[in-house]
């Protein structure tokens, strides 16, 4: 007896693979109403939390971080990490334009789907990609939700950005958040707290509690607002986080403790070599020739000196300000000692 042919099923064309295609949409409509649910109780995209994603979901929160960037309507915003988009909607109907930079393909396409078809549509650009890769574009003002991996290099990027922009409001962990503004003698204070001190002020706005967020991460957050400095101070940054870096490495140590140590003199002893090389090849004056007995002078002597004068005998890095660390790189450089 011959057997029945059995039917064969076709497998899913290109079309129907490609994502929020819309040869694809109209026929799904169809099954999508038949297994219809409650709106938001199955359609929620799953936070990547390797990635630090930690979606803000209280519309009050949204609306105070919103006020707090003090946007106008001819303000290009950047927006790192928009996930679903639940912040970007309000930047877009406040500003003339958002540039948000997004590394989740997933989200990419989220926040698409967020304007598709409406007025901002036009007025958003997503790109996607590592926010600390990616170039930045001109923008007026900074807001980010930020994951905790990247927050201290994104803060420098933001430092170093140019051409300057007026603000940036941010939420950081709070650890984090409370390093950007930490005075000497408090235990956070720390490399992040001058340098982001020295560029910027900085500002504590509000605490926002973990509940807030889905899903709640382990710690609560805070939001800041950074403005840049204008004028810049004149000093030179490579040179200056060189010292601090150094000196912050063990910042409850005494300067003399952490500066005399053989790998830290071997190293300044080159940079002296090098900044001598350079000055006879750029300056053939006679008031070189004044410096000439400083300049044989060896890194430990000069540090030797220097760390016994009044003002810096038996001092700590974590108790110095920004003025006393001005002071101290501006006493080394006379003497020839450079840190990059």
């Amino acid at each position: 007896m011959p057997k029945n042919k059995r039917i064969r099923r076709s497998g899913p064309t290109a079309a129907s693979s490609a994502p929020y295609s819309l040869s694809d949409k109209s026929s799904k409509d169809a099954t999508n109403s038949r297994n219809a649910k409650p709106e938001g109780a199955s359609n929620l995209v799953a936070p990547n939390t390797s990635l630090g994603q930690h979606f803000l979901k209280n519309p009050a929160v949204v609306t105070a971080i919103v006020a707090k960037a003090a946007l106008k309507s001819t303000d290009t915003v950047l927006e790192i990490g928009p996930g679903t988009g639940n912040m970007t909607i309000p930047l877009l109907q406040q500003s003339k334009n958002v540039v948000a930079i997004e590394y989740d393909t997933r989200m990419v396409r989220e926040v698409l789907k967020r304007v598709e078809g409406t007025e901002n549509e036009r007025k958003l650009k997503v790109i996607q990609g590592d926010a600390i890769k990616t170039r930045f574009p001109f923008f007026d003002v900074c807001v980010a939700n930020v994951p905790y991996q990247i927050s201290s290099a994104l803060v420098f990027k933001l430092l170093s950005h140019r051409p300057m922009f007026r603000c940036a409001v941010m939420m950081f962990q709070e650890e984090f958040a409370l390093r950007l503004t930490a005075r000497p003698g408090e235990a956070l204070y720390c490399r992040l707290s001058v340098n982001c001190q020295l560029l910027a002020k900085v500002d504590q706005l509000m605490k926002v509690g973990r509940n807030n967020f889905r899903p709640p991460p382990k710690v609560e957050s805070r939001v800041v607002r950074i403005e840049l400095r204008i004028p810049p101070p004149p000093v030179n940054f490579t040179e200056w986080d060189g010292m601090i870096r150094l000196l912050f490495n063990r910042k409850n140590k005494t300067l003399r403790s952490v500066l005399m140590t053989k790998p830290t003199i071997k190293m300044l002893n080159e940079n002296m070599r090098t900044q001598r090389a350079l000055n006879s090849n750029n300056n053939n004056n006679k008031n070189d020739m004044a410096d000439e007995d400083d300049a044989e002078q060896g890194a430990d002597e000069i540090i030797e000196e220097v760390v016994n004068m009044e003002q810096w005998k038996d001092k700590r890095a974590n108790k110095l300000d920004l003025d006393d660390f001005l002071a101290l790189l501006a006493e080394f450089n006379k003497r020839g000692v450079h840190f990059a």
